[in-house]
């Protein structure tokens, strides 16, 4: 009797466990990304300085904990202001980034900008806002609202 209870509850444990398994690679539990320069967001810089669209400049660190963990929300605002802002991840450690990076003189990790060349504007946003989804695309809301007021005076 106990050996078939002691079977019955390794066959369920196995099971259980094949399942989960199953689960976490259909979902892409495994799919984990280790920094942030693993995720691929985003059009090159000297790319966006061609459009005519406004920027949202992550400059980041592999190394950085807070980068990685902001790495998701940055790729949501991607998905909801794709048409409106070009977005460009940058690693501050990278030679090429040298120049903007010794510009905009970084105290942290994350940091973001919109950068605007059209207006040649450049606006911190701190790191209390991007931490939090709603106040951050108030912030990109009232970026575009201000934009298409220059915009308009500038037609006249």
């Amino acid at each position: 009797m106990k050996k078939k209870i002691i079977i019955t509850l390794a066959v369920l444990f196995i099971v259980i466990l094949t399942s989960a398994a199953g689960f976490a690679v259909a979902t892409g539990a495994f799919d984990k990304k280790e920094k942030p320069s693993d995720y691929k967001i985003g059009i090159q810089y000297h790319e966006a300085l061609e459009s005519d669209k406004p920027m949202l400049a992550l400059l980041y660190v592999d190394w950085c904990g807070y980068c990685l963990r902001f790495m998701p929300k940055f790729k949501v605002l991607s998905m909801l202001y794709g048409t409106k802002y070009n977005f460009v991840m940058l690693n501050a450690e990278d030679p090429m980034n040298k120049e903007l990076v010794e510009d905009v003189a970084l105290t942290g990790f994350p940091t973001v900008y919109i950068l605007d060349p059209k207006y040649d504007n450049r606006i911190l946003i701190n790191n209390a806002i991007y931490h939090n989804l709603p106040k951050f695309k108030a912030e990109l809301n009232r970026y575009l609202r201000i934009r298409g007021l220059l915009d308009k005076a500038s037609k006249k």
